[in-house]
Formats: C-alpha cells, sequence, structure tokens
C-alpha cells in the first residue's frame, strides 16, 4: 500500500488556466464553453466537442496539440497519455511533481468537463453486442479519476449541473473552492462506479452468469425522505440506470412528497396488479403494509374496486390503490369515498385527475404503462456483512400447470378462482392464505408462522367482510384457497374447508402430501397442484 506523501495543504482557491471537455452530451455545451472563455480559461478539447466548439467561434486547442500524437485507433486512443494526466494528476505545489511537468513540458488542467460514452442507453435500446462493446468509454472514466483524485487543485464535472457549480463559483469569486472540489470529486468517483457497475451487469447477463464472482449496484438518486421505515432511520430513494417501468419512472401530479412506506407499498400494488392483463378485463389492487387488502376483477374499474374493497374495508382505510388500467373519472369517485394515501395507475383521465384535485393530500401516481411480470430482472436483499441476489419470481400458473390430485375435479369456475388466488398469494407476506370466488378475494391471511393461522385469520376477515356489507354467509363460502407453500399437515387444509372453501390450490411436495389429499377426498373438494411455490418473505 502506497504511503501517503507528504504534499503541501491543497490551497482553498485555485485560478483555473486551462478546461478540458470531452462530451457524448453536448447540452449546454456551447453556453459553459463561451462562458470559461469570457473568463480567460483556455479551451481544450477532443473530436466532435472540439468541432462543436471551433464551430461556435470559440478559441478551442485540440488534445493531439499537447500530447504531439493524433487520435488513433477510431478515437479509442486519444487522452490516455502522460501529458493529459500528468496534467491532471500533477501536484502543483509538490516540488517534485512541479519538477517533472516542467521537465516534461506538461500543463495543468485545472477544471474537467467529461460525459461517457451512452453506454447505458445503448444497452437499454436493445443494440448488439460490439456496438454495446464499441460504446464502453475507457478515456473517460480515467480522466475523471484523475482529476478526482487531484481534487486539491482540478474542479471534476460529469454533469451539466457540475459544470454550472463551478461556473457560479467562477463568476462570484474568480476561483473554485476546496469544498465544492472535493464534493464534485466524490460525484465523480460514483459517476464511474455507476457506469462500471452497469457494464459489468452487462457482461454478467451477456455471459449468462447469474452468480458473478462480483456483483454491483448502481442507482442515481431521486429523492431524499424525511425519514425511513421510522422516524430515526434516515432513507432515499434511488433509480436504476434503465429501470423497469414502474415506481422509477412515474410521475406524481399532486399530493405531499412520498414516504419510504409510500413508495414501499405502491410498488407492492402496482407489481400485483400488474398480473392481470388489462386487455382482458379491468383489475384493483388495495395494498396496506405491502400485504394486499383486497384484490378484485371486474367490468370496469369501479366494479373492481368495489368488489376489491368488501374483502377488507377496514383495512384499506389510508391505503394503496393500484389498477391496471386507464383510471376513469367514475372510478375516481369510488375511490376518494374513504382516506387513501396513494393511487397509482398507467394512465388518468383529464375528469379523473379533476375528482382527486380535491384531496391535495391524496397522491396519484402514473407510471406509463405497467411493470411486465415476466420480465426477468434481480432482486437484492441486504443481510449482515452482505447481499442476498435472486432472480425475480416470474412464475405464472395456468390450467394446463395444474395437477389435479382429488377424486373430484373442479369447475371451471373453480380453476379461474385458484388461479386468481394463486396470482394473489404471491404477492401476500408469507405464510399466506388466500379466498377468492368469482375473480374476488374472499379473505387474505399474510405473515403467520404457521398456515392453520394464516388460514383462520382469512376465514375470519371473509366472514367480518360478509356482516359489514349485511351478507348472510361468509365471502369464503363456495371460494378456492390458495395456499403460497405446501400443507404440512392436514389441519390447514381443513381450517379451509370449514371457512367453506371448495377447491384448494397448493404447490404440493410436502412429505404428507397424501395426508391432505386423503383430507380433501374426505371432504369432498377438489385440490390441484402447482408443482411452484411463491413465498414472499
Amino acid at each position: 500500500m502506497p504511503a501517503a506523501p507528504d504534499f503541501p495543504q491543497a490551497p482553498d482557491r485555485v485560478v483555473p488556466k486551462r478546461a478540458l471537455l470531452s462530451v457524448s452530451d453536448k447540452t449546454g455545451l456551447i453556453e459553459a464553453a463561451r462562458t470559461l472563455a469570457g473568463l480567460g480559461v483556455e479551451l481544450v478539447s477532443t473530436g466532435g466537442t472540439r468541432t462543436a466548439i471551433a464551430n461556435a467561434g470559440l478559441a478551442v486547442k485540440d488534445i493531439s496539440e499537447l500530447t504531439g500524437f493524433p487520435e488513433m485507433m477510431d478515437g479509442r486512443v486519444k487522452t490516455l497519455h502522460p501529458i493529459v494526466h500528468g496534467g491532471l494528476l500533477g501536484v502543483r505545489d509538490a516540488p517534485e511533481h512541479a519538477k517533472a511537468m516542467a521537465e516534461h513540458g506538461i500543463g495543468g488542467i485545472d477544471i474537467v468537463y467529461v460525459n461517457l460514452y451512452p453506454f447505458e442507453q445503448t444497452v437499454a435500446s436493445g443494440a448488439g453486442y460490439e456496438t454495446c462493446i464499441e460504446n464502453i468509454d475507457i478515456g473517460g472514466p480515467a480522466m475523471i479519476r484523475s482529476a478526482a483524485k487531484n481534487h486539491g487543485y482540478v474542479a471534476v464535472c460529469t454533469e451539466l449541473a457540475d459544470l454550472e457549480e463551478v461556473l457560479a463559483e467562477l463568476k462570484e469569486g474568480g476561483a473554485t473552492t476546496l469544498s465544492l472540489r472535493k464534493t464534485l470529486a466524490a460525484r465523480a468517483y460514483a459517476r464511474t462506479a455507476a457506469y462500471d457497475a452497469a457494464i459489468s451487469s452487462w457482461f454478467a447477463g451477456a455471459l449468462g452468469e447469474t452468480a458473478p464472482g462480483r456483483r454491483a449496484f448502481a442507482g442515481e438518486l431521486v429523492q431524499t425522505m424525511r425519514y425511513g421505515e421510522n422516524p430515526h432511520q434516515a432513507a432515499a430513494f434511488y433509480r436504476e440506470a434503465n429501470p423497469r417501468t414502474g415506481l422509477a419512472t412515474a410521475r406524481q401530479l399532486q399530493g405531499k412528497e412520498l414516504s419510504y412506506n409510500n413508495i414501499a407499498d405502491t410498488d407492492a400494488a402496482l407489481e400485483l396488479v400488474s398480473e392481470f392483463d388489462p386487455a382482458a378485463g379491468a383489475a384493483v389492487a388495495i395494498i396496506k403494509h405491502a400485504n394486499p387488502c383486497g384484490v378484485a376483477l371486474g367490468s370496469d374499474l369501479s366494479d373492481a374496486y368495489r368488489r376489491a374493497l368488501q374483502c377488507d374495508p377496514v383495512s384499506a382505510f389510508g391505503g394503496i390503490v393500484a389498477v391496471n388500467r386507464r383510471l376513469d373519472a367514475a372510478a375516481a369517485r369510488e375511490i376518494v369515498k374513504i382516506f387513501t394515501e396513494v393511487v397509482v395507475c398507467p394512465e388518468a383521465d383529464e375528469d379523473a385527475i379533476a375528482v382527486f384535485a380535491k384531496k391535495k393530500d391524496l397522491r396519484l401516481l402514473i407510471t406509463g404503462g405497467l411493470p411486465n411480470p415476466r420480465e426477468a430482472g434481480v432482486l437484492f436483499k441486504q443481510v449482515s456483512g452482505g447481499f442476498l441476489v435472486q432472480g425475480r419470481d416470474t412464475a405464472h400458473i395456468t390450467p394446463a400447470d395444474l395437477k389435479i390430485v382429488t377424486k373430484r375435479q373442479p369447475t371451471e369456475a373453480e380453476v379461474r378462482d385458484m388461479l386468481f388466488a394463486f396470482t394473489v398469494a404471491k404477492h401476500v407476506k408469507s405464510n399466506a392464505i388466500v379466498y377468492a370466488r368469482d375473480g374476488q378475494t374472499a379473505g387474505i391471511g399474510a405473515g403467520q408462522m404457521n398456515r392453520k393461522d394464516s388460514a383462520r385469520i382469512a376465514a375470519i376477515r371473509a366472514a367480518e367482510a360478509a356482516e359489514q356489507a349485511g351478507l348472510p354467509e361468509s365471502l369464503a363460502k363456495g371460494s378456492a384457497c390458495a395456499s403460497d407453500a405446501f400443507f404440512p399437515f392436514a389441519d390447514g387444509l381443513l381450517q379451509a374447508v370449514e371457512a367453506g372453501a371448495t377447491a384448494v390450490i397448493q404447490p404440493g411436495g410436502s412429505i404428507r402430501d397424501q395426508e391432505v389429499i386423503d383430507a380433501a377426498d374426505q371432504a369432498g373438494i377438489a385440490m390441484a397442484f402447482t408443482g411452484v411455490r411463491v413465498f414472499r418473505h
């Protein structure tokens, strides 16, 4: 490990004499270059950036004039040169550095503005392997890292906003401050880290590596929050480089700033409702504390919302509502009848937006589409000293996947309800039991330590919902019951039978499967195995 050299203390103020500009995104470039030139800063640039600056009538030196070498190898080699990196890394007040710079004709570079080849955007566009490779920037990250290391003297900018902060200091005091240079250096290393993370993740995907030797994740800050799950926890929301359609792409039209819990719950609602194809019918999911308290299909969104609300109207108060279709005013009027924290939808009619505008505290999010529930991806969870990584749960069960293990065959209606219930169970915290009938959740039991208790709680919810609606019998009567994992004993299944379920769907795979099948046969119900477990911890 290199020992720390005995350098002089970095100056608080540096009056810049030379700036190196090399950008792929030229937004705001000319105005910034003109400002620098007006402040007496010499401009040095490369390739297309130099051409753009020169065409604007500004004096600009080509990088080859500094290095004595032309750009070569299709532009791959142009800034990787001692003249450039010596000018970035040289500690001006260190005698040995100053001597080396003088002996080799190396002039200091005081400002660097580099934004990188658009690798992330190239990947997102679906470009081929070789095109992606050519959009891996080499010289840019090298210059950024060199400049950031020598932030005692160099101001490094990777975005136009960074350069604008530098220009503001120069206009005010004629120099960059050490405080800003430190801040810019930290941002610069975060940018190159995120860039490398995107490249390494792409390579892993291109090579089919599900568990590469090193794994990196990166995100761009979207929002700092007042606090996290609890007031004593700090929190922030970050967006991936190429985010899936969903919360990271949403526009908030009204309401207070989203909290940490709002975002977590809204994401759970949106992921659940996206399981239901809008072309096949309207669907609504109501979420509370990351668990669904009501999910339903309907003839339209108003109908689906009323049916979802019926499952557990008490828990729905202060909940999150997600819909799978363009939100209309009729549905909006139903939703605002009780207090709702957040409504999230792909699109919304102006009349629906106007309905919500009267509820100033309600947050309305427009995502522009639904997340694809079949899209592969990775999820990660931090643990002490590390993190777990797994693929997204893209399981999708169809009638053809069902193995009927009981003597009684389910009816077509029971099959539809089993599949609906199992889809919802996939989004319920384990242990999960869901009763459903006619495309409507009847009762949901979530997060219990044993499956029998989940079945009992779901039955209680179904009975209470019926009582509140003035119905003569529990919503679970005649329902299909879904379990996210196998029944280890027959007691959970018998609890479902007692609640009124006439069909059960579960993964199967227990050493006591036959005991459970026998209990189902004795009760005269139908049961299907999926062969797929959908735990959600």
